[in-house]
C-alpha cells in the first residue's frame, strides 16, 4: 500500500479533464493494469493512490446522473461476489461527490479492460492494492435539456 497520501495538483485534474465530453468515461486504474497496452491517452500519476486520484477526479467530473452506470470497478477474478478492501474506499468516495444515487457497479476482468480502451484516457496510478480500478462516467448535461424540452418542463 502507498504510504503516504498524497494531494493530485488540481491543474493536472484540469488538464486532464479539459478535453473530455459529456458522456466520455475516464479509467482509474492500479499499477498492475495494463495501462500502456490499451490506452488511447494515458496519464502516469506513478506514487499517487487509485483512490486520492479518483476522489480529484470526481472533485472537478461530475458522474452521469442519466446513465443507468457511471461508475464502475472490476470484478474479482474466479469469483464475482469476492469483496476486496479497497471496493468499500470506492463505494465511500462516490457519495462524497455525487451523494447516495450512484452505485459502483462492476465489470467482469475483461470486460473491464474493454472498457478501459474504450475510455477516452486511462490515469495509471501508483496503487499496489489489488482491483484498484474504475471507469467513471462523464455527465452529459445535454441529455437533461433534451429530457426538459421532450417533458415541456
Amino acid at each position: 500500500m502507498i504510504a503516504r497520501r498524497q494531494k493530485v495538483p488540481d491543474h493536472l485534474v484540469q488538464m486532464l479533464l479539459h478535453s473530455m465530453g459529456h458522456g466520455d468515461e475516464i479509467a482509474v486504474v492500479d499499477g498492475n493494469s495494463p495501462a500502456a497496452a490499451i490506452a488511447q491517452r494515458l496519464v502516469r500519476l506513478d506514487g499517487l493512490s487509485a483512490t486520492d486520484v479518483t476522489s480529484a477526479v470526481l472533485s472537478v467530473m461530475p458522474l452521469d446522473h442519466f446513465a443507468p452506470e457511471a461508475a464502475w470497478r472490476m470484478e474479482v477474478v474466479g469469483d464475482r461476489q469476492a469483496e476486496e478492501p479497497i471496493f468499500d474506499e470506492f463505494r465511500a468516495i462516490i457519495p462524497r461527490h455525487e451523494g447516495f444515487s450512484f452505485r459502483l457497479a462492476a465489470f467482469e476482468r475483461f470486460a473491464f479492460y474493454d472498457g478501459a480502451k474504450a475510455a477516452y484516457a486511462i490515469v495509471s496510478t501508483g496503487e499496489n492494492r489489488l482491483y484498484g480500478n474504475k471507469i467513471l462516467k462523464r455527465y452529459n448535461p445535454k441529455r437533461l435539456m433534451l429530457m426538459v424540452r421532450t417533458l415541456g418542463v
